[in-house]
């Protein structure tokens, strides 16, 4: 297992990377126990021993700590070693397992604190939509790698729209059962996908 998602190489790199997760988990602690609203960043600062102004070196609101995903590039990194043989939706797919062997059970359980706020509260919800805006250039650049396209194709834009769209739905049901394993649900999402939606 790695110790953490997509972790950088260089020492200055690595130490940023980890000051930014620290802040992040515990900003996601305070909102879990007192409240989304109710945790101010001085009070994030303060736990994470830093300064406030430190806080706003990594993070420009209070709001970025939540909508921050640290495990993008390594999903789009383990989407893109998979075997050549595989289309786009099948390299997404082996990419859930992939996820599963590297992340360590505690990082995954914080993963899915985050995604449960964020679609929990209403300002997050609104903001997340700009995060998945993102996710389709993403994904349309994944698609292009594997196929040989252009990421500003029409088809490969909207097959990755596409995709966005199955995972926010599944992201907006799982967040809402506690039970909920994000990332079986994510993989049902894609598979529904690939099969052609069916109703």
């Amino acid at each position: 297992m790695t110790s953490s998602p997509a972790e950088p190489t260089g020492l200055r790199e690595r130490k940023k990377a980890r000051t930014r997760a620290a802040i992040q988990r515990h900003a996601l602690r305070l909102f879990q126990e007192q409240g989304y609203s109710a945790t101010t960043v001085d009070q994030i600062a303060a736990a994470a021993e830093i300064s406030p102004s430190t806080f706003f070196r990594y993070f420009p609101t209070k709001e970025a700590t939540v909508l921050y995903d640290p495990f993008d590039p390594l999903l789009i990194a383990a989407a893109l070693a998979q075997p050549p043989e595989l289309s786009p939706i099948g390299a997404l797919r082996a990419t859930m397992d992939t996820i599963r062997e590297q992340v360590p059970a505690d990082e995954w359980a914080r993963e899915r604190q985050r995604q449960q706020l964020v679609f929990r509260e209403p300002e997050l919800r609104s903001a997340v939509m700009d995060k998945f805006a993102e996710g389709i250039d993403l994904l349309a650049g994944l698609a292009a790698q594997r196929t040989g396209r252009s990421a500003a194709d029409f088809e490969v834009r909207n097959w990755a729209g596409a995709v966005v769209g199955v995972v926010m739905a599944a992201l907006v049901g799982a967040a809402a059962d506690p039970e909920a394993d994000t990332l079986v649900v994510v993989d049902e999402a894609v598979a529904h996908l690939d099969a052609g939606l069916p109703l």
